[in-house]
């Protein structure tokens, strides 16, 4: 029996919101994943990346991911031109000649075009004729029954559902849209435009561009609905966006340029990955299976922000400095340089575009995108894992920055990066770092509001440092904006996140939330993971086309982000129990004590709550407990909770056990005198 003291006095606040979401367009989680865009290469600006560490290089390829259709007697000719395109930011566009047997243009859509029976689809497209005036429909083809998934969809002859998309094209770019409901669930479908072939195609033509095939039930008209929901129902209290390495880039040109990413979707200039190349091998023009890995933009800053209001957490976008990944590049921009001030001039401008003014230029840009409301940006980002060197300056960078964000406005949070990782070989850098933020803090309060700390561990490290945070001095704030557990199997697959993963996760937390008044922000990070498309494991939500569902580390995030008290109530087993971890809050908007317990032993534990005098409780406490007999179980799509937290009642004033591998949350109606 092990007797969980807890005293009535108040221990730290507790931030509101402090455990939030980190996303990065990795794993496919944005063109084929949050996107509901199902569709490739959509306005046929995709390149192909290759290369390694300053040997980088891209190929055009306009015309991947669509083909002429179907597989079956003479060739259809599809080529890319660009005389007079729909927007000069986005110049090509597809060129379609039918011939009499091949009359449609198809497209990959990843793993196939996925319909469920019963709902609504908008298609639309660019369409401008050079020689044909008829109709153009838009279907789905069923897949041949005799095909495994990835053989030749092509051949596909079959119309599972179709509409007319245009009555007649004409000379002029024109768009047009329609919509159309499944009449079944498909899987692995063809999608394709399809003209009526005169008898004369060879004078035929037809221009395609900005091809869309969307479900209509996209949250804001933008975002996959049950990938928006899962992140909704967390209630995270933060955004990071729109990642970390994708932010610097693995080149100057490469990185991400929030302006690019705002204004109509036509005029959104597309960028390769760097995730395109993360798996290449040490030389110059190596390349791997997700070379065609592209950033359309369709999601840019503007839908970032929406999401954000729609699943109620608070906007923490991450800003250039000037230099490029420096695991992956040398490039840089020195501060004295002249250009130097083009990425202190987007972080100002960005700010203005959150919260300017309609009749400010960036506020105006916002407002002509349908939000003339501000978005209330308070925190930005500077820098993602960098680490001052004599050729970086970082620091300088960012004291640079902060100068010129802060004459403007003043209120605006700033977070510092502390390089890429808190582990020992890191450690000199993390404390250069730390030093430089504390002593400018010291003399100028507003300089740094938190601090960007990083930990990929093993489990046994996130076990062993749940009191990491006890003796951090307390006048600059932690942000732990990158961890999760790593186990060196299956480095790319779903299986990482194990039970035993999210419980020493857990437990980590339990030391983040007991030192509060330290620790303001957390995420997990990586957030999703596509199937079968992933450059990075493990993460904290995997999808294929179908289906979602929430990994064990998921669960976690989600029972921490749910169960934050007002501030904590200190608590002791008054022995050391190497294998349990916890920490107790109170609610004071609910009136309730909130016991965090982990179980990392493979032996039941019993507890008994033993609250000091002034701390009554009052009822019956409801618990969720996340438990499975095996530590290395995790949930995939054949059986998304598998691990899943089960609800629970028990009696707070009689002992109770708590099960072996287990995670458990109990909410215990109290009262507490001051």
């Amino acid at each position: 029996m092990y007797n969980l003291h807890i005293k009535k006095e108040k221990g730290v606040p507790i931030s509101p919101g402090m455990i939030g979401l980190f996303y990065e367009d990795i794993n496919y989680a944005c063109d084929g994943g949050l996107n509901a865009e199902m569709l490739e290469n959509p306005a046929f600006e995709f390149v192909e990346s290759f290369g390694w560490k300053d040997h980088y290089s891209t190929k055009y390829d306009g015309l991947y991911g669509w083909s002429a259709f179907p597989l079956t007697g003479d060739e259809g000719r599809l080529s890319i031109g660009t005389d007079s395109p729909v927007h000069p930011n986005t110049p090509h566009f597809l060129h379609f000649v039918p011939s009499r047997t091949q009359n449609a243009a198809a497209n990959k859509a990843f793993s196939g075009v996925y319909l469920q029976e019963g709902h609504t689809y908008k298609v639309s497209a660019y369409l401008r004729s050079t020689g044909y005036t008829g109709s153009v429909t838009a279907a789905v083809y069923l897949p041949d029954s005799s095909l495994e998934e990835g053989a030749d969809y092509k051949k596909n002859t079959v119309p599972a559902a179709q509409v007319v998309l245009a009555g007649e094209v004409t000379s002029e770019w024109v768009r047009y849209e329609a919509e159309f409901t499944a009449a079944s669930t498909l899987r692995y479908g063809v999608f394709a435009l399809v003209i009526d072939a005169p008898a004369d195609a060879a004078v035929c033509g037809i221009d395609i561009d900005h091809v869309s095939l969307k479900p209509t039930d996209a949250v804001c008209g933008v975002f996959r609905r049950d990938l928006a929901n899962i992140l909704r129902d967390m209630h995270p209290g933060f955004l990071r966006f729109p990642g970390g390495c994708i932010v610097e880039g693995n080149t100057l040109s490469n990185r991400y340029q929030w302006k690019r990413s705002v204004g109509p979707a036509e005029g959104r200039i597309s960028n390769w990955n760097r995730w395109a190349t993360s798996a290449n091998m040490r030389k110059e023009f190596s390349n791997n299976p997700f070379s065609h890995y592209n950033q359309t933009l369709a999601i840019g800053y503007y839908e970032y922000f929406l999401l954000c209001e729609y699943i109620g957490a608070e906007p923490l976008p991450v800003q250039h400095v000037g230099l490029a990944c420096q695991f992956q590049s040398t490039q840089l921009i020195e501060p004295e340089a002249p250009e130097f001030r083009e990425f202190v001039q987007d972080i100002l401008d960005l700010i203005e575009f959150a919260n300017g003014p309609v009749d400010s230029t960036w506020g105006k840009v916002r407002a002509s995108m349908g939000h003339p409301e501000p978005f209330a940006l308070k925190m930005i980002g500077i820098g993602n894992e960098q680490w001052d060197t004599k050729e970086s300056r970082f620091l300088e960078r960012y004291a640079l920055i902060e100068k010129a964000v802060h004459d403007v406005y003043p209120d605006i949070r700033l977070l510092g990066s502390a390089g890429p990782s808190v582990s020992e070989p890191w450690q000199d850098k993390l404390m250069t770092a730390w030093n430089f933020y504390r002593e400018q803090t010291a003399k100028k309060p507003n300089f740094t509001y938190a601090v960007d700390e990083h930990y990929y561990m093993a489990p046994e490290w996130l076990y062993s440092n749940s009191h990491f945070y006890d003796n951090y001095p307390r006048d600059v704030k932690v942000f732990a904006g990158e961890y999760a557990a790593h186990r060196p199997i299956r480095q790319y697959k779903y299986d990482k996140n194990t039970l035993d993963a999210a419980l020493s996760e857990a437990a980590f937390l339990t030391g983040v939330e007991r030192n509060a008044d330290v620790v303001v922000l957390a995420s997990y990070a990586p957030l999703f993971g596509r199937v079968d498309y992933s450059q990075w494991a493990p993460d904290l939500i995997w999808f294929d086309e179908t289906a979602c569902y929430g990994s064990v580390s998921y669960y976690v995030q989600k029972l921490y982000s749910l169960n934050m008290g007002t501030y904590t109530l200190p608590n002791t087993f008054g022995e050391e129990v190497p294998t349990l971890y916890q920490t107790v809050s109170y609610d004071e908007a609910a009136s309730e004590v909130i016991i965090k317990l982990v179980n990392a032993s493979d032996t039941p534990a019993d507890i008994a709550l033993c609250p000091e005098e002034g701390l009554t409780f009052t009822g019956t406490a409801s618990a969720q407990i996340l438990t499975h007999e095996d530590k290395d179980a995790y949930n995939e799509l054949a059986a998304p909770t598998r691990v899943a937290p089960a609800a629970a009642a028990l009696d707070p004033t009689s002992p109770f056990t708590v099960p072996a591998y287990s995670f458990s949350v109990i909410r215990i109606p109290a009262s507490r005198a001051e």
